[in-house]
């Protein structure tokens, strides 16, 4: 049983590993190497400088370690088939999901004990001794334990091991990893989840019903109701605004905001092959060539409204001209280049 957990393991890292390449290119690598500058920089600035209004910090801290506690799951490596072929197996597959509790407690412990250590002349900063600053590591430790422990209790009651919560909890463990690649590439695997929310239904009538706006109507319908692609809109259009509010640093803020830009549009540009399964869709005239137009369209409309709310909150006029300039390049130039790869 074990053997047949470290495979499942390996071909799931090996997956990864295929999509890092696209995750760390050159150019990205390039940005975190900045970005990392930058934060030391900061660092050693805030620590020289501190606020005598403690309350920014405190409250950014507390942030910290909230999304820190809420970072890591359990790999448990569980398929659909299994509830069927390994039910005689039951009592081994427990014993698997235990010891992979166990191996994730003591990583993510170990991640965000180097981490808080690291922020440690803050917490020294606001009157915390380091005996205390190690019993408050010790604390959170305990608390990632019983945090653990309550998910795997749920997978596993008295009568046993309650199977199809327990594959559902891998599945979304997987997807959420997925989804995260997928921001740098096509990712193969991701199901997607349709909502009908009646309450977007509004902004359909924006869309003209005729033979020329076909594809459009159809792309409009996809974004507002798939969770992949508004959620992602929503998620990386807030840390784009968040980058220009909140990073004094005016090309930081710059270079950040139109990455997150650059991804909406990348992953938006999925939306071409949102219809294949549907065969009736290659019935329709002119289909490749009307397909790209009206994806071009629908990309530049959205393109104008990332760029407007980021001028909104944008704060520099070098920023904003570099937004305008940067998001022309990326309509005129990026977005056609790569839907004319798409189609040959």
């Amino acid at each position: 049983m074990e053997a047949l957990f470290k495979k499942r393991r390996r071909a799931f890292q090996e997956q990864q590993a295929k999509y890092l390449p696209y995750v760390f290119n050159d150019h990205f690598v390039l940005v975190l190497l900045f970005l990392f500058g930058f934060i030391l920089v900061q660092y050693s600035q805030l620590l020289k400088h501190f606020p005598k209004n403690h309350f920014p910090v405190q409250l950014g801290l507390v942030i910290l370690v909230v999304l820190l506690m809420n970072l890591g799951s359990v790999g448990i490596y569980l398929e659909k088939a299994d509830q069927h072929f390994l039910l005689p197996k039951e009592e081994a597959v427990i014993k698997q999901i235990k010891k992979a509790a166990r191996t994730s407690l003591v990583i993510w412990s170990l991640l965000q004990t180097v981490l808080l250590s690291f922020l440690f002349p803050f917490f020294y900063k606001l009157g915390m001794s380091l005996p205390f600053f190690i019993l408050f590591l010790i604390l959170l430790v305990a608390l990632r334990a019983f945090i653990l422990t309550s998910k795997v209790r749920k997978l596993i009651t008295d009568k046993g091991l309650d199977w199809e919560k327990a594959i559902t909890f891998e599945e979304n463990r997987k997807q959420s990893i997925l989804k995260f690649y997928s921001l740098f590439t096509n990712v193969k695997g991701i199901s997607t989840k349709v909502k009908k929310r009646s309450y977007l239904n509004p902004l359909l009538k924006l869309v003209k019903t005729t033979h020329k706006e076909q594809w459009t109507n159809l792309y409009l319908r996809a974004f507002l109701r798939s969770s992949d692609y508004l959620g992602l809109f929503l998620r990386l259009l807030l840390l784009s605004v968040l980058s220009l509010l909140f990073i004094s640093h005016t090309y930081l803020a710059l270079g950040l905001a139109l990455i997150f830009d650059y991804l909406i549009l990348f992953q938006l540009l999925s939306l071409y092959h949102h219809y294949d399964y549907h065969y009736m869709s290659h019935l329709y005239p002119d289909n490749q060539g009307l397909k790209a137009s009206n994806l071009l369209s629908f990309l530049r409309k959205l393109s104008f409204l990332i760029l407007v709310v980021n001028l909104v909150v944008c704060h520099s006029l070098n920023a904003a001209i570099g937004l305008v300039l940067v998001m022309g390049i990326l309509n005129f130039f990026y977005l056609p280049y790569k839907l004319k790869k798409i189609i040959d």
